[in-house]
């Protein structure tokens, strides 16, 4: 007696072989049996002929560090067949928390307080038991932010750490680690961590090492900063030096003038592979990214945060320097056309439209002071605490070839890099756009690379989905359709399975998805027919 049969699909098991056709019998949160189950009995039959029955996805870069509890039913990739996220990435997280990071919290993500939620916690531990406390309908798979604990020690300030603070760094890291963090996530891209020296990431990341961590990276520079390659020879001695593996976060060239080194990238990752060091990647299946003009402005220009940058855009020198760099940054990207505003709390009307848009719309004729001026009201009314979230956009930079020349590549894994939404509630209502790859990333790549293009088949594509990335996150007992392990396992139709959500209009980024009509997380079934049962069957996972 099983507690679900899923009787006649193809089993795809993850391990990258053929499918076969398989019954599977799952019992106690486990499949407990793999082959021709004739006359066997359960609570629930599924019927899955004509479908494809494989482990349940895993997002190796996530970001829904605060949605998962703002929506615990994790609706946007539940229903994309995705069964466990891994967050925080780029660096940046939610823990440890003291009351500078609270108040910059309460700026950022208005969402959280809008669903009655308070972040009462201060330690990495006392923030996966928040999770754990309010439930969750897909597992968790942690990481520590060098970033936040950078800013936890620190503050704003440009500058290398003392002895001291680099012990505290140090310190806090391993605090994460034996709470059950799976390694350390970095985003030298990003302040306060672009103002890191190799050294001090390597000293830091050693506390991951010690714990049998992983790496994970948003590189120093993915084209925009003029030497992408020298960020993926950083990203190789890091993991060299500190000892643990690297792995390359939402790996893509978003700036024109370098797109074309991507067979050189490509080649000093398998040379640094075949020399024995352990670098592999994660992907988002679209050649468009997620930015903002904060991580467009020089990271000289936003010591002291918020407030530190405030005042330099209000010296008309410092700002001609800040405006400069916007201009250079925006042009590498594409364009102001192809910068689409994605979140603009200060006037809704902008979501939707692309800098060159609103310039025409103001009746202006420089994109660029369009730029500066309304990331300067943003920046001004949120440190006076007259706007709540974040300003950005969607930014249209990589080429179609360079992300399937990537995907092709066996240790690239797949990604979202979105977070948790649904077209209803808090989320929505303070982000009414969003990137589409948040609802869509996983059919995407059913539907398009492996149906329509043939960039990869059916079983390769699985496997990026999923032993790819429980493989690299250690987490054995997951990621495939196998007996004994525990029972995360989507039920799709080959034919059918597709993204729905697209750029604009806004309305039309927040779509869910269409032929993946069951899910199933630690043996329960939580998206039966398409529709969400209510199920918070998920877990929040700890490296042991």
């Amino acid at each position: 007696m099983y507690d679900i049969l899923i009787k006649g699909g193809k089993v795809i098991t993850g391990a990258g072989n053929p499918w076969f056709k398989a019954d599977v019998g799952i019992k106690d949160g486990k499949i407990a049996k793999v082959g021709p189950l004739k006359g066997a009995d359960a609570g629930r039959v599924i019927d899955a002929k004509g479908l494809v029955v494989s482990p349940g996805f895993v997002d190796l870069h996530n970001h829904s560090d605060t949605s998962i509890m703002v929506n615990p039913q994790a609706e946007s990739y539940i229903r994309q067949g995705v069964t466990t996220l891994v967050f925080p990435n780029c660096g940046s997280g939610e823990a440890p928390l003291n009351d500078a990071l609270k108040e910059q919290f309460r700026r950022d993500t208005p969402a959280f307080f809008d669903a009655g939620l308070e972040p009462d916690w201060s330690t990495f531990d006392e923030y996966l038991k928040k999770i754990e406390s309010i439930g969750t309908s897909v597992n968790v798979a942690p990481l520590i932010g060098f970033g936040t604990v950078r800013r936890y020690v620190m503050g704003y300030e440009m500058r290398a750490p003392t002895k001291g603070e680099l012990e505290a760094m140090y310190a806090e890291v391993e605090k994460a680690m034996k709470a059950g963090a799976f390694g350390i996530t970095t985003g030298l891209r990003y302040i306060p961590q672009s103002w890191a020296e190799t050294e001090e990431v390597i000293e830091v990341a050693k506390a991951a090492a010690k714990y049998d961590g992983i790496h994970t990276s948003h590189l120093r520079d993915e084209g925009d900063r003029g030497d992408p390659i020298g960020a993926i020879k950083e990203l190789i001695e890091i993991s060299e030096k500190a000892g643990l593996p690297g792995h390359i976060a939402h790996f893509k060239i978003l700036s024109k003038p370098h797109w074309h080194e991507c067979d050189e990238i490509l080649r000093i990752i398998e040379e640094a592979r075949a020399r024995g060091v352990d670098i592999t990647a994660d992907q988002y299946p679209y050649p468009a990214s997620g930015s903002s003009p904060f991580s467009w402005s020089p990271a000289w220009a936003r010591e002291g945060g918020d407030e530190g940058l405030l005042e330099r855009l209000k010296d008309p020198e410092t700002r001609k320097r800040i405006r400069d760099e916007l201009e250079r940054v925006m042009e590498v990207r594409g364009g102001p056309q192809a910068a689409l505003i994605r979140n603009y709390p200060l006037k809704r009307e902008y979501i939707g439209k692309t800098i060159a848009e609103i310039t025409e719309m103001l009746g202006r004729d420089d994109p660029v002071d369009t730029l500066v001026d309304i990331y300067t009201d943003h920046v001004e009314k949120s440190v006076a605490g007259e706007v709540e979230g974040r300003f950005s956009f969607i930014n249209f930079n990589m080429t179609d070839e360079n992300v399937n020349k990537m995907m092709k590549k066996p240790w690239v894994m797949t990604s979202s890099d979105g977070r948790i939404h649904a077209p209803y509630g808090p989320l929505v209502e303070r982000n009414p756009a969003v990137h589409p790859r948040f609802y869509g990333a996983y059919p995407r790549v059913l539907g398009r690379y492996v149906r329509e293009w043939g960039v990869l088949t059916l079983e390769e594509a699985i496997k990026k989905m999923t032993s790819l990335g429980t493989q690299r996150l250690g987490l054995l007992d997951r990621g495939l359709i196998a007996q004994g392990m525990w029972a995360d396992v989507t039920v799709f139709d080959p034919k059918t399975a597709i993204d729905k959500a697209e750029y604009t209009p806004p309305e039309k980024s927040v779509v869910y998805p269409e032929g993946i009509p069951y899910v199933v997380v630690n043996g329960v079934l939580t998206i039966d027919e398409e529709e969400h049962t209510g199920a918070l069957a998920g877990k929040v996972l700890r490296k042991r």
